[in-house]
């Protein structure tokens, strides 16, 4: 059965870290592009960062720059994404997708992708 699964969300602090973690089951992640997504209560779903299937390039919205930062482990089918400095607007419901498309810029936000987590909630409180 194919499925990504998020974890590591929580509740923290204003100014706080959290790591999300996005492990694929049932396929490998190896030539996949992973998008990092959010959605929060009463909002459109938005585009957080990308990275392509090598690691090589990452994408972020300019809400979260210089503050999270993906990575991936090919090795273990795990992406990760570290947020720092964290804050009450970054509250959200985060998931992650897989596909195999990749396009080097903010149009890997908007891209179709084939797999999605069931997702993880973060709260950032002030």
């Amino acid at each position: 059965q194919v499925q990504l699964v998020e974890s590591g969300g929580g509740l923290v602090q204003s100014g706080g870290s959290l790591r999300l973690s996005c492990v694929a089951s049932g396929f490998t992640l190896d030539y996949d592009t992973i998008g990092w997504f959010r959605q929060a209560p009463g909002k459109e779903r938005e585009g957080v960062s990308c990275i392509s299937s090598s690691g090589s390039t990452k994408i972020y919205a300019d809400s979260v720059k210089g503050r999270f930062a993906v990575s991936r482990d090919n090795a273990n089918n795990t992406v990760y994404l570290q947020m720092n400095s964290l804050k009450p607007e970054d509250t959200a419901v985060y998931y992650c997708a897989a596909d195999r498309g990749w396009y080097p810029d903010s149009r890997c936000f908007i891209q179709v992708y084939d797999y999605w987590g069931q997702g993880t909630q973060v709260t950032v409180s002030s």
